[in-house]
């Protein structure tokens, strides 16, 4: 833990300017920057089962997850202690590792309005720890990060968590939280240029 406040880290991200990610167009005519290359954190969020997977992207194309984990939590525990375990999760990746950028994925589209509440409550803790830090945070709905890495839109798990496995070499056996959040941090690296976000 970093021994700071969340108020004195908001402060600090304030004085700093702010979002350190504002949307910003090339001009006309030119082409977007360079691809990603670096670390970036992707995260699954849910409030009970969060999936997270530090990945390194290099200039060779090569991509390598350097740690992976799943965060479950008892259905004993209540929301609010739920969310100050993904937020302690992420800030614990981001105290042993130096990380780039952070990807997130998107809630899906479900017709319970409570369902919608828990996973955007679950995105915001997630999402709220990173800004604290000042570090770029992107949001990926989960059929782009599907199409950007398996191909197809409509992919299983388990096509999702083979094909991780043959990009970056890592077998995530039936952890599908932390595949799922190793394709949200590979579709970041495939599909960010700088200058687009």
């Amino acid at each position: 833990m970093s021994g700071k406040s969340s108020r004195k880290l908001w402060a600090q991200h304030i004085a700093r300017g702010g979002a350190a990610s504002t949307k910003r167009k090339a001009a006309p005519g030119l082409t977007l920057g360079a691809p990603f290359r670096g670390r970036v954190l992707g995260i699954d969020p849910s409030l009970r089962g969060s999936g997270f997977a530090l990945l390194e992207y290099g200039a060779d194309g090569c991509a390598r997850i350097l740690e992976a984990a799943t965060l479950k939590l008892d259905r004993k525990l209540s929301m609010a202690e739920c969310l100050g375990a993904i937020g302690n999760q992420v800030d614990d990746f981001l105290n042993q590792h130096s990380v780039d950028h952070v990807a997130v994925e998107q809630t899906i589209y479900v017709q319970n309005f409570q369902t919608a509440q828990i996973l955007g409550a679950a995105r915001g803790a997630a999402i709220g720890t990173a800004a604290m830090r000042g570090l770029p945070v992107f949001e990926y709905a989960p059929l782009r990060v599907k199409q950007a890495v398996v191909g197809m839109g409509r992919a299983s798990k388990e096509q999702v968590a083979r094909t991780v496995r043959s990009l970056t070499g890592t077998n995530f056996e039936l952890r599908f939280d932390e595949s799922d959040a190793a394709a949200v941090a590979l579709c970041h690296a495939f599909t960010w240029r700088s200058g687009a976000d």
